[in-house]
Parts: structure tokens; C-alpha cells; sequence
């Protein structure tokens, strides 16, 4: 098989290396990747300057790697409409470090990647760790992802799907098991806070509540909860934005008379 590898944390994050090491027991690898850290940008896309993609050797001779100066919507992209010499089985984003749930799912540069080759008609894995602290040992959880691996190669995949993958940081032993679960969008992780700077002016700053988010703010078959239990979480995402079901119903709005109350739009 073939791989096309990207994320968000720029390309010399060891999340990186770590999802190279797992892959390459299944097929070939070709790294696509932030030449810096962009994380937290969704799925933008680089319109108003040239994207330059150095080739580097960071992974060895066997890894064809690419630093683009973009995002990582950009990388994908720019990877399956360029770079790959034939469509790649899979395209995977991450490793991660720190995981994504529930709202992530807007804001993620990970899960972006993901979403980005799904339309490319090109199945995709988003995957993550549960830890945001340094260090990290990164043999915890390449050894969980082998064995999702094993589990995700053996059937095909629907189109238009992707799966948004966390992977609790524990020893295998310790792991509950697998949990398929749907994104707990009704909790706020990231909150502003308020900072006064020398001179008495106040600014704000986005802080990460995960760890403080209380047992009953999470819904108990969500991701956040069960990622928490030390279960291995996976969501299928269907990257469709448009409601079929809702296009008849509004259209029948717009086609009744509408009440004009005289007004003067300006």
C-alpha cells in the first residue's frame, strides 16, 4: 500500500516520525508536511502567495519528504495533486500531540488534513494522542496504532468518510479496548481568560479546560468520556455540509409570497 502523511504540528514533530515508523510495517510512505507548526487553522487554504515545497531527508533515504511553506490543508492537496507519483491508499494526519474532540472538529489543522483528502476521493485518518505535556514516549502509542491498523486495512472504506482517531497514553496492557463514538460538540474546551499586561490594558487568551472539565459536563457515550475511561475513541465523519433533507422544506419558504412591511433596504 501507499501513504501520504501530513499534519499540523510542522514536520519535525515526533508525532511524525512516530506515525512513519507505524506505516512502513504496511506499505510506503511519502511526508507532506508544515514547515512550521499550524495548528488550530481549520481548513485553510494558502491563496495569495506561492506554496514552495522543499524536499528534505529528516526520515531517511526509504521516506520522500516534503516541508511546505502552508497549512495543512495545503500539504494535502498539494501532495495528491503533485507530489504523489499515483493516488495513495490512505492519507493520514499526525500524529498529534494532544488529542481532538468534540469542537476540535472546527478547529483542527489535523482533522482539516483528513477532511481535505476526502475530497480527493481518497480515504483518511486523522489520529491523536492524549497528552499535551512533554516528554512523551512515543512506543505507547504507536503500539496502539499498529493494532488499529491492523483492524482498518482489513476492509474497504464508504466514500466520504474519514475517521477522526484519539489515542488514550497508556501501555496497551492498561487500554479498555476500542470505543466508536460521535464528537461531544456541546463542551467548551477552550475558554478566554482575561490578562492585564504592565500598562493596565487587558487582552485575551485562549486556555485549554481539559484537564479541568468535570465527569458530569461530558456526555458519557462521547469522546471526551470515553478517551477519559482509557478507551481507544474513533468517530466516522462524513464530510458533507450541504442538508439534502432541508433543501425542499427552505425552498418552499423562499417560493411563498413574502409581506412587505414598506421598509427601504439602504
Amino acid at each position: 500500500m501507499k501513504f501520504l502523511v501530513t499534519n499540523d504540528d510542522g514536520i519535525f514533530a515526533p508525532g511524525v516520525q512516530a506515525l512513519i515508523e507505524t506505516l512502513q510495517h504496511f506499505g510506503d510512505v511519502l511526508v507532506v508536511c508544515p514547515d512550521q507548526e499550524r495548528s488550530a487553522i481549520s481548513h485553510s487554504i494558502t491563496l495569495r502567495q506561492p506554496i514552495k515545497a522543499t524536499p528534505v531527508s529528516i526520515f531517511g533515504q526509504t521516506v520522500p519528504a516534503y516541508a511546505v511553506n502552508g497549512t495543512t490543508a495545503d500539504c494535502v492537496k498539494l501532495g495528491l495533486e503533485v507530489l504523489c507519483d499515483a493516488k495513495p491508499d490512505f492519507v493520514f494526519s499526525g500524529m498529534n500531540i494532544g488529542p481532538n474532540l468534540g469542537r476540535d472538529l472546527f478547529y483542527s489543522g489535523t482533522m482539516a488534513g483528513a477532511a481535505e483528502s476526502v475530497l480527493h476521493h481518497v480515504p483518511a485518518v486523522a489520529v491523536s494522542i492524549n497528552k499535551l505535556d512533554e516528554p512523551i514516549k512515543l512506543h505507547y502509542p504507536k503500539e496502539l496504532f499498529y493494532g488499529v491498523l491492523e483492524v482498518l486495512f482489513q476492509r474497504k472504506w464508504k466514500p466520504g468518510l474519514f475517521l477522526n482517531i484519539n489515542l488514550p497514553y497508556l501501555q496497551k496492557s492498561f487500554v479498555k479496548g476500542f470505543a466508536v463514538v460521535p464528537m461531544d460538540l456541546a463542551v467548551t474546551r477552550y475558554r478566554y481568560v482575561g490578562l492585564n499586561d504592565p500598562h493596565g490594558n487587558v487582552y485575551y487568551w485562549l486556555k485549554d479546560h481539559l484537564n479541568q472539565l468535570k465527569e458530569e459536563e461530558l456526555a458519557e457515550e462521547s469522546d471526551y468520556a470515553k478517551l477519559r475511561e482509557g478507551y481507544i475513541t474513533i468517530t466516522p465523519i462524513e464530510h458533507k455540509r450541504v442538508n439534502k433533507k432541508e433543501i425542499q422544506r427552505i425552498e418552499r419558504l423562499f417560493a411563498q409570497p413574502q409581506e412587505h412591511t414598506g421598509g427601504i433596504i439602504q
